[in-house]
């Protein structure tokens, strides 16, 4: 599994100004359902429902909200790179701006693990970050998120 494959261009997306874990599950949904055609509200939901188990902010100013929904066909990948960076209750207490939510099938199984451990690899490697962190156009985003993974597998 590669980025590329559960990360379309039309779900990355630079936000200047996001005031909540609320308003940022909202613009997740949004952009799930645009880029994807799922059910925003469901999206929503199932983020706020998982993110209630426990806070998704890994550490370093990254968060990876993920949930299971019905609709979704496969795994799904959405980008958001904050301008402002968000208190999201990391392990680290330190505030996020780079969050990658994963939306996957209620039967996902492994294909969901993957992906987040996937995910989680990409956005641990701190010139990933400061690259995501240095510009704000999302074809460039996609590409640096994207590009990355191909070079580590070849």
């Amino acid at each position: 599994m590669q980025l590329g494959e559960i990360l379309q261009q039309s779900a990355v997306k630079t936000i200047s100004s996001c005031t909540s874990k609320k308003r940022l599950f909202h613009d997740l949904g949004e952009l799930a359902e645009t880029s994807y055609g799922l059910n925003a509200t469901a999206v929503i939901e199932a983020l706020i429902e998982r993110e209630g188990l426990g806070p998704t902010g890994v550490g370093h100013g990254v968060a990876l909200p993920h949930a299971r929904i019905a609709g979704a066909d496969a795994v799904k990948g959405i980008f958001l790179r904050l301008e402002k960076p968000l208190n999201f209750e990391a392990v680290d207490r330190q505030p996020v701006d780079l969050v990658f939510a994963l939306i996957a099938p209620e039967s996902a199984g492994v294909d969901h693990l993957k992906a987040l451990a996937l995910v989680s690899r990409t956005l641990r490697d701190a010139s990933v970050c400061s690259k995501l962190r240095a510009n704000s156009d999302p074809a460039t985003l996609h590409t640096i998120l994207t590009e990355q993974q191909s070079s580590q597998a070849a």
